[in-house]
């Protein structure tokens, strides 16, 4: 069993993940609203889509796996009460609006909850709102570096007296497109229509 990390070290890397979040989400607006996106334009603010995980099984699974789909990158965990579920359903619901042209997307949720969330769990809990959502986690160590690359913030809350915890996390949507740039932020308050508006737009747009 791996140790336990040192509870006074989470909200001193929550809170600075969470400050660069916040100078990015600033930033990123500034950009929006003359680019011809209804969604939040973050081209040229992230990296490009990378990463190493594992999927149900342990299978290593790489972001060149997903390159020629527009993917939508969500963290979260499998024992989140509303946040996760309220954020994947919405999702579906957009893919599900967009018809056949759905098997070009994929939505990417990504556990910041390893220790409790395994492969099978997080693709089981994905799966679940869509056939175009795949669930993948990895050791605490990738999981992190994919937080820092991202500008994740989360941080696992004490456990109760029954073991249990939340893991506070950022809510935002990333949109990569085909050749896995980021291009896009969707937040829980841009209404539907407007993803779907923009999902459409960047599946059509050439690589």
């Amino acid at each position: 069993m791996s140790p336990k990390p040192d509870a006074r070290e989470q909200p001193v890397r929550g809170r600075r993940i969470a400050a660069a979040l916040c100078l990015f989400l600033l930033t990123a607006c500034s950009r929006s609203g003359s680019s011809g996106w209804k969604l939040t334009d973050i081209r040229g603010h992230l990296p490009d889509l990378a990463f190493h995980l594992s999927a149900a099984g342990g299978v290593p699974v790489t972001a060149r796996q997903y390159r020629g789909k527009v993917v939508l990158l969500f963290f979260g965990f499998t024992h989140c009460p509303d946040t996760c579920p309220e954020t994947l359903a919405r999702l579906a619901a957009a893919l599900r609006q967009l018809g056949p042209e759905a098997r070009e997307f994929r939505i990417l949720f990504v556990s910041v909850d390893p220790r409790r969330d395994t492969p099978e769990a997080t693709e089981r809990f994905a799966r679940a709102f869509s056939p175009q959502a795949v669930g993948l986690t990895g050791t605490p160590d990738q999981i992190e570096a994919m937080a820092k690359r991202y500008r994740v913030a989360y941080e696992a809350q004490a456990p109760d007296r029954a073991g249990d915890y939340e893991v506070m996390h950022s809510k935002g949507v990333y949109i990569f497109d085909r050749a896995g740039r980021a291009r896009l932020l969707d937040s829980d308050t841009d209404p539907v229509a407007a993803l779907v508006r923009d999902l459409k737009q960047l599946a059509a747009a050439p690589s």
